[in-house]
C-alpha cells in the first residue's frame, strides 16, 4: 500500500496522522525510504520505513461504509470480559488495539463503556477508555466530516450512564 505526501493515515496505538514528508534514511550501510507520520492528537512523529508500512499497521483513514460498521459493533450487546484480572484483560485490550483494526479498538470500548455501568473503572480501565476513544472519536470525526464532540456525544448515546451511584469507599450524606 503507497501513501502520499499530504494523506491521513492510521497508526494503530497511536491514532491518525498526516503524511508529512519522505526521506531517505541511512541505518548502518543500508538506505531505507521512510515516511514520516505527525500523529495528528499530540504532534508525535513516527518514521516508517515505506517497505514495512503493512507490517506496522498502518492504513488509511477509514469510510463512511467503516464508519456504520463501527457503530453496529457499539449496538451489538458488549462481550464482557470473561476474566476478572485486570492485568490479563488490559493485556486482551492491548492486543486488539494493537491490531489496528477500527472494529477491534470500538469493541474494547464498548466493553469498557458497559463495564463503566457496572461499576467504577479503575485508574487503568479509565486511561484506557480514554486511549480508545481518542483514537476512534478523532478517525470517525475525520472520515465522517463531522465535529468530534458531535461523535462522542452519538457513541455517549448508546452507552447511557445508569443511574447507580459510583462506589466511593465514603460514606454517603443523607442530607
Amino acid at each position: 500500500m503507497s501513501f502520499g505526501l499530504g494523506e491521513l493515515a492510521v497508526y494503530p496505538a497511536h491514532g491518525v496522522g498526516l503524511i508529512e514528508s519522505r526521506e531517505q534514511r541511512a541505518v548502518g550501510t543500508r538506505i531505507y525510504d521512510c515516511l514520516i507520520l505527525r500523529i495528528l492528537e499530540n504532534g508525535l512523529k513516527i518514521m516508517i520505513p515505506a517497505q514495512n508500512v503493512q507490517e506496522v499497521g498502518l492504513r488509511p483513514l477509514m469510510g463512511q461504509s467503516e464508519v456504520e460498521k463501527v457503530f453496529e459493533v457499539f449496538r451489538a450487546p458488549p462481550k464482557m470480559p470473561e476474566c476478572a484480572n485486570w492485568s490479563r484483560r488490559h493485556h486482551e485490550y492491548m492486543e486488539k488495539i494493537k491490531t489496528g483494526s477500527p472494529y477491534d479498538v470500538a469493541a474494547v470500548m464498548g466493553e469498557l463503556l458497559a463495564l463503566r455501568n457496572e461499576k467504577e473503572l479503575s485508574f487503568g480501565e479509565r486511561k484506557l477508555l480514554d486511549m480508545v476513544t481518542m483514537l476512534l472519536v478523532k478517525e470517525i470525526a475525520l472520515a465522517s466530516n463531522r465535529a468530534e464532540i458531535e461523535v462522542e456525544a452519538d457513541i455517549a448515546a448508546l452507552f447511557p450512564r445508569s443511574n447507580k451511584p459510583a462506589a466511593t469507599g465514603k460514606a454517603r450524606d443523607p442530607h
